[in-house]
């Protein structure tokens, strides 16, 4: 009796052995299939799968974009393996980008080593820098307010060779890569690199051939930018305010008028805003104002600096409201074509 108890408990502890041998394999499997079988959704249409990590490196932030976007396919292996390695602590800020079939392991190796994926950034126009800071933070990690006071800061500013009037001719409109994560001194000192490089040193002679600065020219391209949308017709607008000033008369430009009033409403300039008194009056201050009136267009800037040499000294939009002017060399041929004009805007009705 002995005996066969002895070869059943044998026999018992060896079913034991099996059986947790299988438990642990499966749970082995488990843990494998878990850890690189693939887990992120295919997607039919070009659908970027993006994951944010801010300056705060929350995981719960993680898991709920993960859960809100249904990037995975199972959600709980991803948060099982997420806090099993401790995630939460080694997270790196940055924008990540998940690829079809990405397993867990990839993704939290992803996360682990800080491999973002760049941002391609577009800024295409702003009038205030309040507008600028806007654009880069709905795009950027950076905070909008922060970015904000760093470019009303006089000692920052003349640090770069600017002022608060002519700040915005520092951000060329293009589109610039960029890691989501970049820190804010990184960002402007990017754009300052971006700055030096768009004015080389055939943009400057250009400049100076005019009797302008880069900064000068960047102002009046502004001008230009707000004065037509036409492309074909900005050296020529540019060619009228140049004439302006090199003979000391005053440039008139209403897109001036409405940047002092700071009111973008403003759809008929007259002489009750003629009267403002402001730098950028230039109805009563002689030569440009001092600083651009928006962040001019490449186009614009290179508008001014191949500007079309002619004798026009007027300009007036034409009456078929087409977007394009009307140019004259004289006052009273001026007066003719704004006579049109204004009739026009009375009979649509626009005070």
């Amino acid at each position: 009796m002995e005996k066969t108890d002895l070869l059943h408990n044998k026999d018992r502890k060896r079913k034991l052995l099996i059986a947790l041998f299988i438990f642990l394999a499966l749970l082995a499997l488990k843990a494998y299939l878990d850890l690189f079988s693939p887990n992120v959704v295919k997607v039919s249409e070009p659908k970027e799968l993006a994951i944010y990590v801010n300056e705060q490196k929350q995981l719960s932030s993680v898991l709920f974009q993960l859960k809100q976007g249904k990037f995975l396919e199972n959600q709980s292996s991803f948060e099982r393996i997420a806090n099993w390695v401790q995630l939460g602590d080694k997270l790196k800020s940055g924008k990540y980008v998940l690829s079809p079939n990405m397993s867990n392991a990839a993704i939290i190796k992803m996360l682990f080593k800080g491999r973002q994926q760049p941002v391609d950034v577009v800024f295409k126009y702003a009038e205030r820098t309040s507008e600028i800071s806007a654009c880069f933070s709905n795009q950027l990690m950076i905070d909008s307010s922060s970015l904000n006071s760093l470019l009303s800061d006089t000692t920052y500013l003349r640090s770069i060779g600017f002022n608060s009037d002519n700040i915005l001719g520092l951000f060329i409109p293009n589109t610039y890569n960029f890691y989501w994560n970049i820190d804010m001194f990184s960002f402007l000192a990017r754009m300052e690199k971006e700055y030096q490089s768009f004015w080389d040193e055939e943009r400057i002679n250009l400049a100076r051939d005019l009797g302008l600065s880069q900064k000068e020219a960047s102002t009046l391209a502004s001008i230009v930018q707000k004065e037509s949308n036409k492309i074909e017709e900005m050296s020529v607008i540019a060619g009228v305010y140049l004439n302006r000033i090199n003979l000391g008369m005053p440039l008139q430009a209403d897109p001036t008028i409405i940047y002092a009033w700071n009111d973008k409403s403003i759809k008929r300039v007259t002489s009750l805003h003629t009267a403002i008194v402001s730098p950028y009056n230039t109805y009563t201050q002689l030569g440009l104002p001092p600083g651009p009136i928006c962040t001019p267009s490449i186009q614009a800037i290179n508008a001014v600096l191949h500007a079309t040499k002619h004798k026009y000294l007027y300009f007036c939009a034409r009456e078929d409201f087409s977007g394009y002017h009307t140019f004259a060399h004289t006052f009273a041929q001026h007066l003719q074509n704004a006579s049109k004009y204004q009739r026009a805007l009375n009979k649509r009705r626009v005070f």
